[in-house]
């Protein structure tokens, strides 16, 4: 049984919204998030077609890498003016803006303008990704929130699955371009929506944006990947070009921890770097993000280009890798939440990564579906046992006040190693790719319009040789690609040595994984403290179950009571009567139940009947508040060394909160008499 887990949204007085209009601004919400976190993923198996068409095969990488950073960048920023101007404007210009850039990647006719518009594009989407999630809280009360940031982290994990399998399908049979086009009806239908349904209150919270801070650390981030990804290829390694962006990159890192030292609200705080435990997972959540988002970038150029899979199926064969994320994830999630321990599985997961890069490594053209498969799952697998329990130590390493921040900082990493990744994967492969040909070549006479240089820009190229050629040319790619993930596994394997120098500190009781799918987003979500503890706390109280929580909070105050008599007298607490057999038909707790809880607490006069209504007696009322303290205490403990004599003032809100909806909605209530009048 679940004890008034039928539980609706804030009342009207506190949110402008009834329980029914949340559900279709939710939607809304949830197709923005959609339109994000798929853009992450679908262009993908489109890049080799893309490249085809556009050319410019050396620069593939920043397709992707050009959204990744934008993105990264201006999520914290998003959030900040979100929480200063009111987060419904905000999230409808990121709509806006993130569907101009999916028009104009649309209509690119060059690589140049391509990788421009995805920067755009990426602008929007992390402004969707942040903003979304935050709106849920707006939304619902605490007590409802992780279900529904569930549902939003749901988005993520199919996404991840979906996103190959669509940019497939698209460009086999209606072309690539319909990868951004296919984003404009579904974000009309969302701002449709979002302007003429949402209603969320305007609150202004003050800020002091870093807006400084917010560009330096881009331009680090940018000055890096172009010293990655141009460095060896474009311009030699000692050019002038290449060693003067490093220089800049190191001018304005240092800079940017002057401005950082200094600013009142800093996007990254450099205090975070003195606890160990967050420098740790910062470069191990870097080095995931290399891996995952370097080798999904170029596994469909594999299966596409070498073993001639068409653009569908590729995103087919790399199911293996997303089910063995999905399965570890979740796996470790539960096992850490139930056990407390958790320095195994970033140490396994950083070993069976490396593990997974080399076996990627080892396939060629001739490697069976099966072969390849296999490869594909235990590489997932790796990163599915570490991606999840990073977040959930780098939230238990750090203060209340820096738990927000140290969250979206552990993601904001993963973030930047993913760009880094895709980066310095194109490179190699690029620059591989250029030799592996012209070694296989020298001296060929090939059919005309046909050359070394022509096959690497277009892979089309390779069906238009004699078939005494093709084997040369395969080989050459596949070479190519594979070589990539043997330079990436010494990144990993330090990943997994520095994984050792973990410090396992005991858990939180409000530490919990994460939804497994919200691991999955690349995107530094920026949420505040407050909205982490409550997403813990309130994934606690539905794991634990209605019923269980209503016992456990008698025992805690001394009494002996059924869990469903405990509940009903909290209800009479705080609304000041109940009518049994109404209560039965508006909630989900059974009747049978309901009355056998009436019997006990009249039978113990702790409560009295008024008609149709039940009334707390005087030593009822006594009792209930015992329960209301018990339960209060019972999540304050959660809560551990946060909940201190200097404890924040919204922690206070939150428990009491959290306590005082325990007791179920007021649309439960009977509409008359005094039932209606006595709200607490």
């Amino acid at each position: 049984m679940t004890l008034d887990s039928h539980v609706t949204a804030q009342e009207p007085k506190d949110t402008g919204h009834v329980p029914g209009n949340v559900l279709v601004p939710m939607g809304a919400l949830l197709l923005g998030l959609l339109l994000a976190a798929l853009d992450q993923t679908i262009v993908s198996t489109a890049l080799p077609t893309i490249v085809s068409d556009l050319g410019g095969l050396e620069h593939l990488s920043w397709v992707v890498t050009a959204y990744l950073l934008a993105s990264t960048a201006a999520t914290p920023l998003w959030g900040k003016l979100g929480d200063q101007y009111g987060r419904k404007k905000l999230f409808q210009i990121a709509i806006v803006i993130f569907l101009i850039g999916s028009a104009l990647c649309g209509m690119a006719q060059n690589m140049g303008e391509l990788i421009g518009f995805r920067a755009l594009q990426g602008l929007g989407g992390g402004g969707l990704i942040v903003l979304s999630m935050a709106i849920v809280g707006d939304l619902v009360p605490p007590r409802e929130r992780g279900r529904y940031q569930g549902l939003f982290g749901a988005v993520f994990g199919t996404t991840s699955v979906l996103g190959p399998l669509l940019g497939g399908l698209f460009t086999e049979h209606i072309g690539w371009r319909w990868v951004f086009y296919i984003n404009l009806p579904i974000g009309v239908v969302a701002l449709v929506v979002i302007a003429t349904a949402l209603r969320i209150p305007r609150k202004s919270a003050q800020h002091v944006i870093d807006y400084l801070g917010t560009f330096l650390i881009a331009a680090v981030a940018t000055c890096l990947v172009l010293v990655a990804s141009l460095g060896g290829t474009t311009w030699a390694w000692g050019s002038a070009q290449i060693i003067g962006l490093s220089v800049l990159g190191v001018v304005i890192a240092v800079l940017f921890v002057a401005v950082e030292r200094g600013a009142a609200e800093p996007v990254l705080p450099l205090k975070l770097f003195r606890i160990r435990t967050f420098t740790l997972a910062a470069v191990i959540s870097f080095i995931v993000g290399f891996a995952m988002f370097g080798a999904m970038t170029y596994l469909p150029t594999f299966l596409q280009v070498v073993h001639g899979i068409s653009p569908t199926m590729s995103g087919v064969h790399m199911l293996p890798m997303v089910v063995g994320m999905l399965l570890s994830s979740t796996g470790s999630g539960q096992i850490v939440s139930r056990t407390g321990r958790w320095k195994v599985f970033p140490i396994a997961g950083t070993g069976v990564t490396a593990l997974g890069l080399l076996l990627l490594h080892q396939l060629d053209q001739n490697s069976s579906t099966a072969e390849m498969s296999t490869y594909f799952f235990v590489f997932g697998f790796g990163l599915g046992l570490v991606m999840q329990v990073l977040v959930l130590i780098v939230q238990n390493a750090v203060s209340y006040e820096d738990l927000g921040v140290a969250t979206s900082g552990a993601t904001f990493f993963r973030s930047i190693g993913a760009s880094f990744g895709v980066a310095i994967f194109g490179t190699i492969f690029a620059s591989r790719l250029g030799e592996q040909l012209a070694a296989a070549f020298r001296g060929v006479s090939l059919p005309a319009g046909l050359s070394a240089s022509t096959l690497q820009a277009d892979p089309r190229g390779i069906a238009a040789l004699p078939p005494a050629l093709r084997p040369a040319a395969l080989h050459a790619f596949s070479v190519s690609i594979t070589d990539v993930f043997l330079y990436a596994a010494p990144v990993a394997l330090l990943g997994f040595v520095l994984a050792w120098f973990l410090k396992e500190d005991r858990l939180r009781g409000s530490v919990t994984a994460p939804d497994v799918t919200e691991t999955l987003a690349t995107n530094p979500v920026q949420r505040s403290s407050y909205d982490e503890v409550c997403r813990a706390l309130s994934v606690l109280g539905t794991r634990e179950g209605q019923r269980e929580i209503y016992r456990k909070i008698a025992a805690r105050a001394g009494y002996d009571l059924l869990p469903a008599a405990s509940w009903l007298l909290l209800r009479m607490r705080k609304y000041g009567s109940v009518e049994p057999g109404v209560l039965a038909g508006r909630c989900v707790v059974p009747l049978s139940v309901i009355l056998d809880a009436e019997r006990q607490v009249e039978e113990r006069r702790l409560a009295v009947r008024e008609g149709l209504d039940l009334s707390l007696t005087d030593q009822g009322r006594e009792v209930a508040d015992r329960l209301a303290r018990a339960r209060e205490e019972s999540l304050a403990e959660l809560l551990g060394d946060w909940w201190g004599p200097d404890r924040p003032t919204d922690l206070d809100r939150l428990v009491k909160e959290l306590t005082d909806q325990m007791c179920g909605s007021q649309r439960e209530q009977p509409q008359g008499g005094a039932a209606a009048a006595g709200v607490s």
